[in-house]
C-alpha cells in the first residue's frame, strides 16, 4: 500500500504530533478557510471558535500516524466519518484542497523538521486515506440515490407543519415539492439542512424525530442561545417555506436484529433521535425503558407522545427526571441521571442495548455510569453532533 520508507517516516513524526499536533491543525484551518471560503459552510463556526474542531482533527491525525502499520485498528471509526461527510455533501474535489493545506501547515509549523522526505511520506499517506474515503462515500451516495424516492445532493422540501413541542423545541414537518416519495430512513439518522442566512451558507445536522416510512420527514430543533441556524428556523421558517436538504445519513441507528432489552437515556434535545427509535421499536415487544432528563416540564418535549406509547405497549416504560422542577411538574425523580438511578433501570445481567443522547457532560456521565455498572462497551451506543474527543475521556 505504501512505499517502503513511508511507514517509518510517518511513525517518526508521532512524537511531534503529540506535542505540536493542535498547532498544525489550527494553522491548517486558518489556511484553508481563508484561502477557500467556499468550504466554510462545511464547518460549524462554534466548534472552530472553541478549538474543538482543531483538537479533534489533531487527535485523528495522531491516531492515523500511530496506526499507520496496522490501519485495520482504525476501521471502527470510518463509518461515522463517511456518514458525516456524506451528510454534508463532501465531494472528491475537496480532498486535494485539504491535502495541500495540511501539508503546508505541517511544513510551516514544524519548519526545518518537516523535511521533503517527511512531507512526501505524509502526502502518500494522506492520498491513500483520501482515496479510501472517496470510494466509501461514493458507495453510500450511490446506494442512497438508488433507494425508492432516493436522491443525491440537495433536494427541496417544503415545510408542511410547524409544531411547538416545548418552550425551546419546535418541530418542522418536511414534504417534497415534486410530489415524489421520500426514501425510508433508519431510526436514529439525521438530515443536513443547507441554509442561506444573510448571504452566508450554513450546513446543520438535525435528527429525524418521527417514525420512518411516513410521507414526511420531521426534525425537532432546539433554540440555541446565539445559534444562527436554530434561531433563524424558529423565527423565520413557516408553513410553506422551502428548505434545501441532503438525504438522511448517520450510522447511529436502531439494531432491529437483536431482541435484548433497549434502554434509551436522553437529556434535553437528545430526545429527538430517541423518538424515532422508540416509534420504530415500540410495537416489537422488545422491553424498552425510556429515560429522559429535562430541566423542568416546560422544557420537556414529546412527553404526551411517550406516555401514549407506554400506555398502549406493555413493553414500554417511561421515567422522567427534572433537575429544576416547577411546582406543577410531575417527574418520576428529581435531580440527575446518577449511577444509582441508572442501575435500577438495568437488567441484572446487564445484557442491554444502552443508547445515550444529549449534551456532552450528560453523555460523559451516563457513559461512565454504564461502563461502571458493567454494560458491555459494544452495547453502549451514542450520537453526538460535533467533535467527540471529550466523551470517552470520562
Amino acid at each position: 500500500m505504501f512505499s517502503p520508507q513511508t511507514i517509518p517516516l510517518i511513525q517518526a513524526t508521532v512524537p511531534l504530533l503529540k506535542s505540536r499536533g493542535e498547532d498544525i491543525t489550527q494553522h491548517f484551518y486558518r489556511i484553508m478557510l481563508s484561502e477557500h471560503p467556499e468550504l466554510k459552510a462545511f464547518f460549524n463556526e462554534a466548534h472552530q471558535a472553541q478549538g474543538t474542531q482543531a483538537r479533534a482533527l489533531a487527535g485523528a491525525v495522531l491516531a492515523y500516524a500511530s496506526h499507520i502499520d496496522r490501519l485495520e485498528a482504525l476501521a471502527p471509526a470510518l463509518p461515522r466519518i463517511v456518514q458525516k461527510h456524506v451528510a454534508l455533501g463532501v465531494q472528491p474535489e475537496h480532498y486535494p484542497i485539504v491535502g495541500r493545506c495540511l501539508l503546508r501547515a505541517i511544513r510551516e509549523v514544524l519548519c526545518d523538521v518537516a523535511s521533503d522526505e517527511i512531507l512526501a511520506a505524509w502526502g502518500e499517506a494522506y492520498g491513500a486515506l483520501a482515496q479510501l474515503l472517496i470510494d466509501a462515500e461514493e458507495s453510500v451516495y450511490a446506494q442512497t440515490a438508488a433507494l425508492p424516492g432516493g436522491w443525491r445532493g440537495q433536494r427541496q422540501l417544503r415545510v408542511m407543519r410547524k409544531v411547538r413541542e416545548s418552550d425551546i423545541i419546535t418541530s418542522f414537518y418536511l414534504a417534497p415539492e415534486d410530489g415524489e416519495p421520500l426514501p425510508v430512513f433508519l431510526a436514529g439518522q439525521y438530515l443536513t439542512l443547507v441554509l442561506d442566512i444573510d448571504g452566508q451558507t450554513l450546513r446543520r445536522n438535525y435528527s429525524l424525530s418521527d417514525a420512518p416510512g411516513k410521507p414526511w420527514y420531521r426534525i425537532s430543533v432546539k433554540r440555541e442561545p446565539g445559534g444562527r441556524a436554530s434561531n433563524w428556523l424558529h423565527d423565520h421558517v413557516e408553513v410553506g417555506t422551502p428548505l434545501k436538504v441532503q438525504p438522511p445519513a448517520g450510522e447511529f441507528t436502531l439494531d432491529e436484529q437483536v431482541r435484548r432489552p433497549l434502554l434509551l437515556v436522553t437529556g434535553g434535545v437528545g430526545i429527538t433521535p430517541a423518538m424515532a427509535i422508540l416509534e420504530a421499536a415500540a410495537a416489537s415487544g422488545r422491553p424498552i425503558r425510556f429515560i429522559h432528563a429535562a430541566r423542568h416540564g416546560g422544557a420537556h418535549a414529546f412527553r404526551e407522545r411517550v406516555d401514549q406509547l407506554a400506555a398502549t405497549h406493555d413493553n414500554v416504560e417511561a421515567v422522567y427526571i427534572y433537575d429544576e422542577p416547577r411546582p406543577d411538574d410531575t417527574p418520576h425523580a428529581v435531580g440527575r441521571v446518577d449511577r444509582e438511578l441508572l442501575a435500577r433501570q438495568l437488567p441484572p445481567d446487564r445484557d442491554v442495548d444502552l443508547y445515550l443522547l444529549g449534551p456532552r457532560l450528560f453523555m460523559q456521565a451516563v457513559y461512565a455510569h454504564g461502563v461502571a455498572l458493567g454494560v458491555p462497551a459494544a452495547q453502549l451506543r451514542y450520537e453526538f453532533f460535533g467533535p467527540t474527543e471529550a466523551l470517552l475521556a470520562a
